[in-house]
């Protein structure tokens, strides 16, 4: 990827337009279910979605592993899809930046409070 790609997001286009023409040759079922996964996964992504691009693609390739042994997408990802993909993504109990900020500017005021109490 050079500079250009990387600035106009050029690549995420072409990364995402394979991912679309790999999930159109999956069989129905499984289709609905990516489906219903990217838009589950686009509330996790952060101002470019470059973090979700690795997801996406180990996803589809567990979707097109499973098709070819002849499972179900329910088998493969479950019932509750949002479920899996906060899951996948790492929102359960996962630290990004903004929840150290969170801890840190909820101790810093805290600090503050404690001190106009005194």
């Amino acid at each position: 990827m050079n500079f250009w790609e990387k600035v106009t997001g050029s690549d995420l286009t072409k990364d995402w337009k394979d991912f679309a023409a790999r999930a159109e040759a999956l069989p129905d079922d499984y289709r609905r279910a990516w489906d219903e996964f990217t838009k589950s996964l686009f509330l996790h992504g952060d101002f470019t979605g470059r973090n979700l691009t690795p997801i996406a693609d180990g996803v589809l390739g567990l979707l097109e592993a499973t098709s070819a042994d002849g499972q179900s997408a329910e088998e493969a990802l479950g019932d509750d899809i949002p479920a899996f993909c906060a899951a996948v993504v790492g929102e359960e109990g996962a630290k990004n930046y903004r929840d150290r900020w969170r801890a840190q500017l909820n101790r810093s005021v805290a600090r503050r409070l404690n001190r106009l109490e005194a």
